[in-house]
């Protein structure tokens, strides 16, 4: 998010006003729902599409799995004895759910210094950018939601490894997932048109 729209934001919440809200969509299981609700999301999905090669459905599939869309997502903390809260399993963060480290790598290799967690253009670019290593990495295809997920998950070492062959839970998460973009993909294929035009609110009814 650029310093401008951060500040404007700051000002709108100031004055009470909910513009740049970063809660979740109303309805996260409908994809032209999503994109009619967050009215920038799908330019900045349609963005990280051309750019990386993947599939607007899959990224988008991807992203309700891991936070459910939800800007400031964590994992939740682990507890000492059982009652007091403690760490947190991991770094992961956002809407992506990416890791620190991998993060970095990403700002690194696809030029995106500055880029943030909590921003839905920046989340759905690393997740574009995260599919096409998958692809160099791993020999996927980027349609294959499946196996992107997996080495989503695992890291693209640990799915070359097939680490994910010893988690019957994580196969079944996958195959979730692979069904949340066939989804969306049925979906979308109804309502991109409007999308591409920038049709109004009231067009859509």
């Amino acid at each position: 998010m650029s310093g401008i729209l951060r500040l404007s934001c700051v000002l709108l919440a100031l004055l009470g006003t909910s513009a740049c809200t970063t809660s979740p969509p109303r309805d996260v299981n409908n994809i032209c729902a999503i994109f009619q609700e967050k009215d920038d999301w799908y330019d900045y999905a349609e963005e990280a599409q051309d750019e990386w090669g993947s599939p607007i459905p899959v990224m988008m599939a991807i992203m309700y799995q891991e936070s459910r869309f939800k800007a400031d997502a964590r994992p939740p903390r682990g507890t000492l004895l059982g009652f007091i809260p403690w760490v947190r399993p991991s770094s992961a963060y956002g809407y992506s759910q990416a890791k620190t480290t991998t993060w970095d790598e990403y700002e690194d290799d696809a030029g995106r210094f500055g880029a943030d967690r909590d921003d839905f253009g920046d989340a759905i670019d690393f997740i574009g950018w995260y599919n096409a290593q998958s692809r160099r990495r791993s020999g996927l295809s980027l349609h294959n939601t499946y196996g992107l997920y997996l080495a989503y998950h695992e890291g693209h070492g640990g799915y070359n490894r097939a680490t994910y062959l010893q988690k019957p839970w994580l196969m079944s998460v996958a195959r979730k997932v692979e069904a949340q973009s066939n989804s969306y993909q049925a979906q979308l294929a109804g309502c991109e048109e409007k999308l591409k035009s920038g049709s109004g609110f009231f067009d859509w009814f």
